[in-house]
């Protein structure tokens, strides 16, 4: 029968003490330091644990064992204990600490060193579960419709148009690199969400509407897309003076590159606004709204308008903000117009971008040749250059209550014949002269 003696003892670890101690029936044994503990599984006199030895009708008796016999050094090894230290019990370490024991310097190292293992294999084990379930997700396929966020980055609908827990984020990195816009209907495998996550994440882009996405991502370059000037008119068919006259002396195409501009309080606010009223409600335009140094009150009823702006930046707003915000709306309505779409972005105002921020803006918009168009239209103070529509307001006229508000001889579209034919030009060049008489 398998024994123990005293060095098997010392080299076991103090939960393997425990174990022996409780089949051995020992009392009190927690309470004991290790050599305590050993000297009592070996019958020692050092120990002063106590173990039951007989009972007589049901009640437990103790035997102290006598003073002049010295007990054998070997303890039988209990039955529950053989078969070598593969059958070893673990205990938890809370449990001996909650008992008071104080364990021995030596054994509390390696306790901790046994502790810190455990905490890395669980560590290690929990890897492994997050990855396979990573990888377990993966496998699901997640299609939808992209709707485009203010940051860059845009949502998966799973049941557009409206939004639910079911949802899956795309980064701003995959919309740029597959030049998303909302309304794209994309597919890819998802991951379940991180800790700090609410919602499963897009993998990667495998289809977008219905095609590769690296053939659909690997076309060219928006600004290397051929351009030409706008031919098709922007209708605005309002009563209001100042819009017919701008409709039809500088005509607006899908495709311009224009600014109102003026004084300050000669309207230029009040004209865009009017002008987005105008359009708003066309299905084959794409509009977005900026403002980017805008007086604060503006903001308020911009919002109360027919469409809320993409982003709203008062004037207390840097100039970098500004320009980064002019950027991503403009980012979006290139995607639109590589696709063959028409967009259109009103900014108010480009007076706050640095000059070469607001050139960029401008040198954005254009037709692309047998394809889609984006136009832009915003105010500033003055022109900057480049643009191929300059509507001029007079302030004078503005402040009086007269209408129309535009300054004719410093307005202007330049190829007006190919925006409303060449009796429209024609028109728009006796007007001119008329206007010239009437300040002569």
């Amino acid at each position: 029968m398998p024994v123990l003696d005293r060095s098997e003892l010392e080299a076991s670890p103090l939960a393997d003490l425990h174990a022996i101690a409780d089949q051995l029936g020992l009392d009190g044994f927690r309470r004991l330091r290790k050599a305590e503990l050993i000297d009592a599984i070996l019958g020692e006199p050092g120990g002063s644990a106590s173990r039951p030895e007989s009972r007589d009708n049901g009640e437990e008796t103790q035997e102290e064992p006598d003073a002049g016999e010295r007990p054998a050094r070997r303890r039988r090894l209990p039955r529950s204990r053989r078969g070598g230290t593969k059958d070893r019990v673990e205990e938890p370490q809370q449990e001996s600490e909650a008992e008071g024991e104080t364990p021995a310097p030596e054994e509390e190292t390696g306790r901790r060193t046994r502790s810190r293992g455990g905490r890395e294999r669980s560590s290690r084990r929990a890897e492994r579960t997050e990855v396979a379930a990573e990888e377990d997700d993966a496998a699901r396929v997640a299609e939808g419709v992209v709707e485009l966020l203010g940051n860059g980055s845009a949502f998966l609908r799973v049941a557009p148009p409206d939004a639910s827990d079911e949802d899956v984020y795309i980064s701003a990195a995959q919309v740029r690199r597959c030049e998303l816009i909302s309304g794209d209907r994309v597919a890819g495998p998802v991951r379940l969400p991180r800790r700090s996550e609410r919602y499963p994440s897009l993998v990667r882009i495998d289809t977008i509407n219905g095609k590769p996405a690296d053939e659909v991502s690997e076309g060219a370059r928006y600004e290397d897309l051929p351009a030409e000037y706008a031919s098709e008119r922007l209708a605005l068919g309002a009563a209001d003076p100042t819009l017919e006259a701008i409709e039809w002396l500088t005509p607006l195409g899908l495709g311009s590159r224009a600014l109102i501009v003026g004084s300050a309080l000669a309207g230029k606010t009040e004209t865009l606004r009017r002008l987005l009223a105008a359009v708003s409600g066309r299905e084959d335009l794409d509009i977005t709204v900026v403002l980017a140094g805008v007086r604060p009150e503006e903001v308020g009823q911009w919002q109360e308008g027919p469409q809320a702006p993409a982003a709203a930046l008062t004037f207390a707003s840097s100039a970098d903000a500004q320009g980064q915000a002019v950027e991503r709306a403009l980012d979006g309505a290139k995607r639109v117009a590589a696709r063959g779409g028409n967009a259109l972005v009103l900014i108010d105002t480009l007076d706050g971008l640095p000059p070469h921020a607001a050139r960029k803006a401008l040198a954005a918009a254009r037709k692309i040749r047998d394809g889609g168009s984006l136009t832009v239209i915003a105010t500033a103070t003055r022109p900057f250059g480049g643009e191929t529509t300059v509507i001029a307001l007079d302030a004078t006229l503005t402040s009086t209550g007269r209408q129309p508000i535009l300054d004719l001889m410093a307005s202007g579209t330049l190829r007006p014949e190919l925006l409303v034919g060449e009796d429209g030009a024609a028109a728009i060049t006796r007007a001119r002269a008329a206007a010239v008489e009437a300040a002569g």
